[in-house]
Parts: structure tokens; sequence; C-alpha cells
């Protein structure tokens, strides 16, 4: 591992070789550098948001595309992402879906690299509603289960729930509108903050159109209940005077009593049409006239006839003028761009081109020898490492197991040697006894074998793991074990059958050193995706002193803190010592 700081001072020096050449060459050749417009791009996108946000859509327009001219695509990618969101809106707001949509495509390959959902909802959302304003449905419904997949907040997934809905009404499939707007409006975000009066003035317009909603679908379909959503609706929008919208809970109205009662029709279109008229909402104005049309009679007939005739001829000029405007000034603006950037990439297409072509194949060679040399590095660290670690390994252990033959068994064969010498071994009684002793030593060295052995992994570890509960039983010591078979031991992780196996170990061993139980039992049981193990014994020779047997059993506890597990130590008075396993699988 020494021979790493020697390796990484020759690739120093290759490097400087290298490269100084090249750096030298770009003396002589003139590169363009990218101007950092960054701070522009945030002080024009303040300004650009506050437009968008007063409905100055012509000056948010300017600069929404200024910023996208000014902006790197990289180190700009939020102000540049939010500056195409807001004018696929722009484009959207003007009838001008088409648009809309090939500015929503250029914000597409830019979502992977988005942290936050809410740049993909937008995009999503915005396709959707292009797609829906075109009457391709099927399309519209694949882009709002887009934006309902995302992980956003649950005001935007019940707003995308509400757009299907929507979608589902221009279908005609009322049935499936009907059931999508009775969920929204009792289950959803909207629905549980008006239950609980926790509504802000805006959550309370959204509420009140999706009731409205859910009328229409009602309306539709012949049901009677239609009457009381658009009755709620038009509460809520009494209520919060809202000047915006009122005017469709009238129409919805007008229109629901204009076959049966069309008297009140008239009342609620007139009601409709002056409200509308104070916001200059085109839709509604046009309905409520249609509907006056159809239910006035005598002068209010003629009155509103005219009204009707001269409005939608006045409304379809200004439609044409707006959209001419609006066509003159994204035409203006690109011709610009595009006439400045022509200019530039004249300007520094030649220098970078031969620049280019001197520097790639030096870039090609230092990448190639970096990359050489880096996985070389690697492979040879990698290996030294794991060969370090592995003696380290074999070291330990070697010394642990050393260490525990000569507790365990140098003063029982210096016994074993002692007494050979002053032992007559001609006699059946000392040959019995010197037997019997070796027979200890092997049993010990046995188990201490067993202990260090590898332990079966396949479907021999529960046999393994019976065997080795089983040494610890004798005639003055009997273990009860329960549940074991009822653990699907060939489904748990190899790490925690080892952890399992050994922490058994040490317990067995723990307590055969500093207990004197003549019962203990053992219990394996499955809980809510954990493993747990109880042990209870019978012991009495040590009371009140759970500390020191934590203490004793550390090594355990520390084995199943690694795995995200943990150990309780109990002792209760005549009642022995019980230790709680927990091992989350």
């Amino acid at each position: 591992m020494k021979k790493a700081p020697a390796l990484l001072k020759i690739l120093v020096s290759v490097l400087l070789l290298l490269v100084l050449p090249t750096s030298c060459k770009k003396e002589k050749h003139a590169v363009l550098k990218k101007t950092d417009n960054t701070a522009e791009v945030k002080r024009l996108t303040i300004i650009a948001d506050s437009c968008f946000e007063n409905s100055d859509y012509k000056n948010a327009f300017n600069t929404y595309t200024r910023i996208i001219s000014l902006s790197d695509t990289v180190k700009d990618r939020i102000d540049y992402v939010d500056a195409l969101i807001s004018l696929a809106y722009i484009y959207q707001y003007q009838g001008d879906y088409i648009q809309s949509e090939e500015t929503v495509i250029k914000i597409l390959p830019h979502l992977k690299y988005m942290k936050k959902p809410r740049f993909a909802w937008n995009a999503y959302f915005i396709q959707g509603f292009n797609y829906f304003k075109t009457d391709n449905l099927e399309s519209a419904l694949v882009y709002f289960r887009k934006a309902l997949n995302l992980n956003t907040s649950a005001f935007r997934k019940w707003g995308i729930l509400n757009s299907i809905g929507i979608v589902y009404m221009k279908q005609k499939k009322y049935n499936a509108a009907a059931y999508m707007f009775e969920k929204i409006t009792t289950e959803g975000y909207h629905a549980q903050k008006f239950k609980t009066n926790s509504c802000d003035r805006f959550e309370l317009m959204d509420y009140a159109v999706m009731l409205n909603n859910l009328g229409i679908c009602y309306q539709n379909l012949k049901n009677p209940k239609a009457i009381d959503f658009y009755n709620k609706s038009l509460k809520i929008r009494l209520k919060i005077n809202d000047r915006d919208n009122i005017s469709s809970s009238y129409a919805a109205l007008s229109e629901y009593y204009l076959k049966t009662n069309p008297a009140l029709a008239n009342k609620y279109a007139k009601l409709g049409y002056e409200k509308a008229s104070e916001v200059n909402f085109y839709v509604d104005k046009n309905y409520c006239l249609s509907f006056l049309v159809q239910t006035a009679t005598g002068n209010e007939l003629k009155k509103y006839t005219n009204i009707y005739i001269h409005f939608t001829d006045s409304i379809n000029k200004a439609r044409l003028k707006n959209k001419n405007q609006f066509s003159d000034i994204k035409y203006n603006f690109k011709k610009d761009i595009e006439e400045n950037l022509e200019l530039k990439s004249q300007k520094a297409e030649h220098e970078l081109e031969m620049q280019r072509q001197k520097n790639r194949s030096n870039i090609s060679y230092v990448v190639i020898f970096i990359s050489a040399f880096i996985l070389l590095f690697l492979f040879f660290h990698i290996t030294l490492k794991g060969k370090k670690e592995k003696d380290d390994a074999i070291f330990k252990s070697e010394l642990r197991i050393s260490q525990k033959l000569h507790n365990e068994l140098a003063n029982d064969v210096f016994k074993l040697s002692t007494r050979i010498q002053n032992s007559n071994l001609e006699e059946p009684k000392t040959k019995e006894e010197l037997l019997n002793h070796l027979d200890q030593i092997y049993l010990k060295t046995r188990k201490i074998s067993k202990e260090n052995s590898i332990i079966p992994f396949n479907e021999n570890y529960e046999i393994g793991l019976k065997e080795m509960i089983s040494e610890y039983s004798h005639s003055d010591l009997h273990i009860i074990v329960n549940g074991l078979n009822t653990v699907s031991w060939s489904k748990i992780e190899r790490i925690k059958k080892i952890t399992v196996f050994r922490s058994l170990q040490e317990i067995f061993d723990t307590m055969k050193k500093h207990s004197d139980a003549s019962l203990a039992s053992l219990t394996f049981k499955i809980n809510d995706k954990n493993l747990q193990i109880i042990y209870i014994d019978n012991n009495t020779k040590v009371q009140n002193s759970s500390i020191n047997l934590k203490n004793r059993l550390k090594s355990v506890e520390n084995r199943l803190k690694t795995l995200k597990g943990f150990l309780q130590v109990s002792d209760s008075e005549n009642q022995g010592f019980k230790v709680f396993i927990n091992l989350p699988l």
C-alpha cells in the first residue's frame, strides 16, 4: 500500500507533460468564452413572473423569451425550464395550442434532471390541456394520468383528478365523470379542508367549481340531485364574493330551469349576464345571452337578440385582432433572436472548429491514459487491501482459538499429565478415570472446533442449529426449544443466520459459566417482519445482576446493533434470567 503515493507522482508528471503543450498552444488561438448570464437571468425571471401573475402576458412573453435566449440550459436549467413552462401557459391562454405543445416538447428532455416533481407536473398538465382543447381526448387522459402518478402534493393530485373528470364530461361519460367528482367533493383535498372550515379563499373557489361540475354531470344523467350541487356551489361563491365565477353558477341554474321553469331560467340568466359583464367574462356572457334569447318575450326578446348579435360580432373581431397582435410579437422577437444568433455563430464558428480539431486528439489520449491508470491502481489497491484484511482476520481467528484452547484445555492437559506420571495405569479404576478425563478433553476440543467451524447456510442450517443447541443440554440442564420449525430459514439472509447462530452460542456459553439453571427454554417466532428469540432459565445463582450479565453479552448486543436489532436482559427473583433478541428481517 505504500506504493500508491509513488504511482500518483508518476501520474501527475505524465499529465503535466501532456497538458502543458496543449496549454501553450491555446495561447496562440483565441477561444470565445461563453458569457455568464446567470445574474441577469435571475433578475429577468423576477420581472417576468410578476408580469405573469398580473396577467400582463405581452410583457411576460417578451421577458420569458429573453430569459430563454440568455440562459445556459445546464447552469440556469431551473429558470430556463420555468420560462418555457410559463410561455407554454401563455400560448395556451391565447388559444395557440399547437405552439404551446411545441414549447412543452422542449421541456421534456430536462425533466430527468429536475428533482422537484412540479416541473413534470406542469409539463404534463399543459400537454393534457392542449390535447383536451384540440379534442384529442385520449391523449389528454394519457398526460393527465402521467401527472397523477407523480409524487406531488395532495392539492395537485386532486386537481388532476378534476381535469380527468372534465375530460370524461366532454366524452359524455357522465357516469364516470360523476363518480370522479363525487370522490373529489367528498374525499378530496378541498373537501377535507372544507369540512374542517380551513379552506382559504382560492381553495373555496376551486371547491365550488368541482361542486358545479358534479351538478352538470347529474343534470345530464337526469339526476334531481343536480340542483343541490348547483345551489351549494352558488352559496360558496356568494359567501366569498367570487366575482369571476358567480356568473357560471347562474348560467348553470338558468340552463337547469330552461325547459321546466322559463321565468326562473330568465331570472338566473339576467343575474349571470350582469355578473359576467362586470368582469367581462366572454363565455358566461355568451351562455347567459343565449338563455335570455330563449326565455325572453316581447320587447325584452328584441333587446337581448340585438345585444347577442352585436356581442358575438365584436368578440370575433377582438379575438382576431388579439391573435394577430400576438403573432406579430412572436414573429418580431423570434426574428431578432435568429439574426443575433446567426451573427455570433458566424464569428465564432471558424475559430472554435480549428481549436476543437487540435485539442480533440490530445484530450482523447489523456482520457484513455487516466482511465487505464485509475483501473490499474484500483485493481492493485483492492487486491492488496483484501489480502491484508483476510490475513488480519485469519490471524485474529487463530489467536482467539489459541487463547480459548489455552484457557479451557491447558489446565486439564496438565492435570492429566501429572496424574499419568503419579498413577498406576495397570489398575482398572485408574485406567477408567483416565479414559473419562480424556473423553472430557476430547468433548471440549470438539466443542471449540464446532464453535469455529463453518456454519451450514443451505437446507441443513436448521439441523446445524439444533445440534449446536443440543450440545449444551446435559443431565443437569434440560433445554426446551419451541418454534424453531416455524421460521423459514431459507428466506433469511446469510449474515443474519450467522448472527443468530453465534449469538445463541455466546448466550449458552455465558449461562454455562455463570448459571446453575437446571431448565431452560428457547422460543423462536416471527412478529411483524421481525425474528424474535426468547431465552428463559431458572437460574438462582446470581440474582439482581442483569446489568452484569448484559455486559458479558456485549458482543452479542454489538452483533445485533449492526443489523438494527437489539438485546434485552432481565432477571426476576426466583425466576432466573430472561434474554430477549429482536432482529429485523
